[in-house]
């Protein structure tokens, strides 16, 4: 089953269970695919984007949130923080199992490897190479500073 099928199955599934909470938080979700589908279409996607770019999505929702909680913590606006909080917990389900930091370390070997870099020009190929088979599973913005280091 598709990450689409499964998100509009949950989505069914939350309105019968009268979920109010769950049922909103997937419904921005599909709101945000149905809005990068827009944007991408052209006759060769007529069916729309792939699971990957969905997946992008769905981590940028999520570092969203994370921001917007930090901010109403900081605020003293406690049940707001504790509304995104909630619904990352509802976003994270449609994500991958995320990397560890040894596991985000070893990746960035074998990338570094399979393209064969060796200095920081060389950083592009191994981020792309990471994002194509990482999409989802690792925080690129922390990835980034520690194939620098490696690089560098």
């Amino acid at each position: 089953m598709s990450l689409r099928e499964r998100l509009s199955t949950a989505l069914k599934e939350a309105m019968k269970a009268r979920e109010a909470d769950r049922t909103s938080t997937l419904r921005l979700i599909n709101a945000a695919i149905k809005d990068r589908d827009i944007a991408a279409r052209t006759e060769s996607a007529a069916d729309g984007v792939s699971d990957a770019d969905i997946l992008a999505i769905l981590g940028k929702m999520v570092k969203q949130r994370q921001e917007s909680a930090r901010v109403y913590e900081e605020g003293g606006r406690l049940e707001l923080a504790e509304k995104e909080l909630s619904e990352i917990k509802v976003i994270e389900e449609f994500l991958p199992r995320q990397l560890s930091e040894a596991e985000v370390g070893q990746a960035i070997a074998e990338a570094i490897a399979e393209t064969g870099a060796t200095g920081i020009r060389d950083m592009g190929r191994v981020m792309a190479v990471l994002k194509g088979k990482y999409t989802g599973q690792m925080d690129f913005g922390a990835a980034g500073p520690m194939v620098k280091d490696r690089l560098g």
